[in-house]
């Protein structure tokens, strides 16, 4: 019976499992509960990007090998990565007025991840009308490349480098926020898989 239902089903169950997995984590000393709204931020950003980057190689190797299947899977990659990224910008806003009683909008990365969210919805639905694999393949390489050289030389005023969990050395906090991480990726396998169901069949 499972197997006649659609892997969004699957996908928002992991999200409810996501979202109580981080109601009960660990808090923080100076953020205290809020903390977990961090947590959650990280991890739906991060998801995004494992996502573009999937979607990238997934592409790089559809171009060399000329797979049609993976094509479709750097198609599907991409647009599971656009739907976490425009997502991870309310989480952000929560994550600011939860913390720091205020929206700081002209904070340069989340002006950054702003204009990256409006330029992925216009390269995802451009690649969803034109429909050419490679194309979409190229256009999803590019996307990464130019998301993370941008971010690299990007002011850090609220997010100072480096990983202020991965370098907190409280164990109890890093496995936490792995977990997320592993359940954030199960969701967008599962987003993935959706979008892959939607490709048009080819001859």
């Amino acid at each position: 019976m499972e197997k006649n239902k659609s892997p969004l089903f699957f996908f928002f169950l992991t999200i409810i499992l996501l979202a109580m997995l981080a109601f009960f984590g660990p808090e923080e000393k100076s953020l205290g509960a809020n903390v977990k709204i961090v947590y959650l931020h990280g991890a739906w950003v991060l998801a995004a990007e494992a996502a573009f980057i999937a979607a990238a190689l997934a592409g790089f190797f559809a171009l060399i090998l000329r797979k049609e299947i993976l094509h479709a899977w750097s198609a599907a990659l991409g647009r599971t990565g656009i739907i976490f990224w425009l997502t991870y910008l309310p989480l952000s806003l929560w994550a600011m007025q939860s913390n720091w009683n205020g929206l700081f909008l002209a904070e340069p990365r989340y002006r950054l991840a702003i204009m990256f969210a409006v330029t992925g919805v216009l390269l995802q639905l451009g690649l969803w009308l034109f429909n050419i694999s490679w194309l979409t393949s190229f256009g999803n390489i590019l996307y990464i490349i130019t998301l993370r050289v941008v971010f690299a030389t990007a002011q850090n005023v609220m997010h100072p480098p480096p990983s202020p969990i991965f370098n907190s050395g409280l164990w109890n906090i890093i496995l936490f926020f792995v977990g997320l991480n592993i359940l954030a990726w199960i969701a967008g396998y599962f987003l993935t898989r959706f979008f892959l169901g939607l490709r048009p069949a080819k001859e």
